[in-house]
Parts: structure tokens; sequence; C-alpha cells
């Protein structure tokens, strides 16, 4: 799947508005009760980025990453500032928010990943975009040196150096920013051009893409 490591203009995500979406079929029965059944493992995010559209220097920028992304062809990042870090949006990013996994003493990957809830049904999410040089690691509850680990940016797997593999039951926790890999969910653009000195693109319908 062709995939573009490029950041949709910052300035413009942060006026956009959206947020997760599921799947469920919810069928009534004569007695009044309901069942539900879930289509879908994991959530998929949607937004309408049109809204942090605001000069024709920002109309101008989305028009050209439209364009370099082919319409709907090319992936890229999204920033979701409702949900962009490993921790509370007013929080920044500590190293032990996340749990990754345990050590056995030879185990050196592993994927980044964010938990929602805890008291019921956690939901994991896996995290691939990670923004690089945001990522932080504790083994055991002491935050490990950068020069220890490696982080790819592209997939969000952590791998520790050979002589640093995380001993057996040791937690591995991380700290981090995110962004969500996404697409343009349209082929076209509507701009409007009525204002003098400034635009307006009514509707970007965008959607998270499922790596």
């Amino acid at each position: 799947m062709a995939f573009h490591e490029a950041l949709f203009p910052l300035d413009v995500a942060r006026g956009a508005r959206g947020g997760p979406e599921r799947r469920t079929d919810v069928v009534p029965l004569g007695s009044g009760r309901e069942e539900r059944n879930q289509r879908w493992s994991r959530s998929r995010r949607r937004w309408d980025g049109g809204y942090g559209v605001k000069s024709l220097a920002a109309l101008a920028q989305v028009v050209e990453f439209f364009e370099e992304r082919r319409g709907r062809l090319h992936g890229f990042r999204w920033r979701d500032r409702l949900d962009c870090k490993s921790c509370a949006p007013h929080l920044a990013p500590a190293a032990r928010d996340q749990t990754l996994g345990a050590g056995d003493g030879a185990r050196r990957e592993f994927q980044l990943i964010k938990r929602y809830g805890g008291a019921f049904a956690p939901y994991v999410r896996e995290i691939s975009k990670p923004v690089a040089g945001s990522v932080r690691i504790a083994v055991a509850g002491v935050e490990a040196p950068a020069s220890r680990f490696e982080v790819d940016p592209a997939s969000g797997l952590v791998r520790f150096a050979q002589a640093h593999a995380p001993a057996a039951v040791a937690a591995v926790t991380a700290g981090f920013l995110f962004d969500t890999p996404a697409r343009f969910d349209v082929d076209y653009l509507e701009v409007d051009l009525s204002a003098f000195d400034a635009g307006e693109i009514p509707s970007i319908p965008l959607i998270e893409i499922i790596l």
C-alpha cells in the first residue's frame, strides 16, 4: 500500500473535527431486548479538515499536499490533536506511560501500543507512526538511555541493542508522541475563493488507514 512519510499541514489539522468510529450491528428482538455484534475488532478514525482552513496560504498548502498525494492514492501522517500522545492530551509523555510487555532475557523487539480504559474491557491500539525522537523507554521502571534502543518511526517497533535485552519479567514501558496513518477520502476538493484575501474548502474528508 502506497504511503508517504509526510505530515499533513499542522495548522490546518489543529482546526479539524472528527474522532473514532466503530461498526456494530444492533438487532432488536421481539421481547424488546437486542443483540449487538461487533463487526470491527478495532476502531477507525475519521476527520474533516475543512474547518482548519482559515487563510489563502493554508488553502494553498492543502491543495499542494492533496496533489502530491494524488488524492486518495497515497497515505500520509495525520496529527490528531485529541489523541497524539501516550498520555492525556494536557500532559507530557513519560517513559512509564504504556506497558509494551515483559522481557525474558532474550527478546529485544517490542511494538509501541496505547491502551484505552482498564476497568472493564481495555482496548489496545498498535501505534505504527511514532514521532521521531519522541520515544522514551523504561525497563523495570528505570528510564533507558537512548543509546540502548532504536525506534523505527515507520512501524513503531522498538529494538534494544544486543547487550541490553530486558531481563526476565522486567516490564518494558514507553512514552511517546505519534501520528495516525491516514488518507484523503475524496478525489476532488471543492475550493471556494469568493473572499478576496482568503479561501475556504467546505469539506476535506480524511480517514485512518489500517496498516
